[in-house]
């Protein structure tokens, strides 16, 4: 194996880690006194399987009514206090689901998050359900920001998606709500062969229609119902995050990807052809968002408790009934496995990006049941084995 390499090694520019909590519509500034090893950025919790949606890409297969089994309040009321048991800054807590709404004792379990010192931000369904009423009662409690799902700059196309007939509204409702809140939104939006050659209309909407913090387009893992699309080729994933870069420098807001960390080499490469050194890298948004992925600055809680690398990496490695988050965070084998780059295999295991990339273990984990593969989306062949 060769030699660990770190950003350090790429033009001297060192890998951040996390030193302020942070919410989905922006990523927290980085200081060099915590690490990735120690303790996640962001813990995603899926509060719910119950919605009233029926997506085609949905990771939870959300079903209309709760699981019996979901974690209950005082189960859930743990949970955070485990959450909040993780050295200062303490991750940012995300309630997603499902649908968060559906959850009875919801604006209970912010008002306790938020007692810990738990920032939160949440991920609602755009249904009937999500009025100007709720959403300013969500404000009122303390959340942070909404982040919200488009799949299509119209109706039809985002309806096709969803699943459901009205949603596109209701979603363009939403983010406006949110708009006059004054509450930060980040927009999702899914990248599959059914979607793509819409992503620069979808653009066009979203910058003249309300504003928005972040857009995070999400590349397709093949999980959950998401197994009935079809993810677009390498050579388009790269043809595509070009774009991104390109439009991330005068959008309106921050762009990123989930689930295509091989971004993070294409805009460093494209910041080094364009002269930029170190100092002007690292205030750049994507130099955020370097060093995280799947299991390393990212876990996830599932709506019965157990305690994954990253909701679109389903592999059990605990339970909060009972285990800690902490103990199986720093060191279940599985995690360790997973802070640590140069235990992946094939080309990503000594990738010269490989720290500040890693691969998606959730797309290696979908396509070859091994979460420290290869990730087969990436499109660059490393210059060394």
């Amino acid at each position: 194996m060769s030699s660990p390499t770190s950003i350090k090694d790429i033009r001297s520019i060192p890998i951040p880690t996390p030193a302020r909590h942070g919410h989905p519509s922006t990523h927290p500034q980085h200081s060099s006194t915590h690490s990735y090893s120690d303790q996640p950025m962001l813990v995603y919790w899926e509060m719910t399987q119950a919605c009233g949606l029926a997506c085609r890409h949905c990771r939870a297969e959300a079903v209309s009514t709760p699981h019996p089994n979901e974690l209950t309040t005082e189960e859930g009321k743990n949970l955070l206090h485990q959450i909040a048991a993780f050295n200062h800054p303490t991750p940012h807590l995300v309630f997603t689901g499902g649908d968060p709404l559906r959850r009875k004792d919801l604006f209970e379990l912010i008002d306790e998050a938020r007692s810990l010192g738990i920032n939160v931000s949440i991920t609602p369904s755009a249904t009937t359900d999500l009025t100007l009423e709720v959403m300013t009662k969500l404000k009122a409690h303390g959340v942070d920001s909404f982040g919200l799902s488009l799949d299509g700059s119209n109706a039809a196309r985002h309806e096709a998606v969803r699943g459901v007939e009205g949603c596109f509204d209701w979603t363009i409702a939403a983010a406006k709500a949110a708009a006059s809140l004054g509450v930060p939104i980040q927009i999702n939006t899914l990248v599959s062969q059914e979607t793509v050659d819409d992503i620069p209309a979808i653009y066009e909407l979203l910058t003249s229609s309300f504003p928005v913090m972040r857009w995070s387009l999400f590349f397709l893992i093949e999980v959950g119902r998401g197994k009935v699309l079809q993810p677009i080729s390498s050579e388009r994933g790269e043809q595509l995050m070009n774009w991104i870069y390109d439009q991330s420098k005068i959008a309106p807001f921050a762009m990123a990807t989930t689930e295509a960390p091989s971004y993070r080499r294409v805009a460093l490469n494209r910041m080094r052809q364009a002269g930029m050194v170190a100092a002007e890298i690292e205030r750049t948004p994507v130099y955020r968002g370097f060093g995280i992925r799947d299991g390393h600055g990212i876990m996830f809680i599932s709506n019965q408790g157990d305690i994954c690398p990253a909701g679109f990496l389903p592999l059990t490695i605990g339970n909060v009934r009972q285990d800690q988050l902490q103990d199986v965070y720093r060191n279940a084998p599985m995690f360790q496995a997973l802070h640590n780059p140069n235990l992946f295999k094939g080309k990503c295991g000594y990738c010269e990006y490989r720290a500040l990339c890693g691969g998606s273990r959730a797309r290696a984990f979908a396509a070859t049941g091994d979460a420290l593969a290869s990730d087969p989306f990436c499109h660059y062949e490393p210059a060394v084995h």
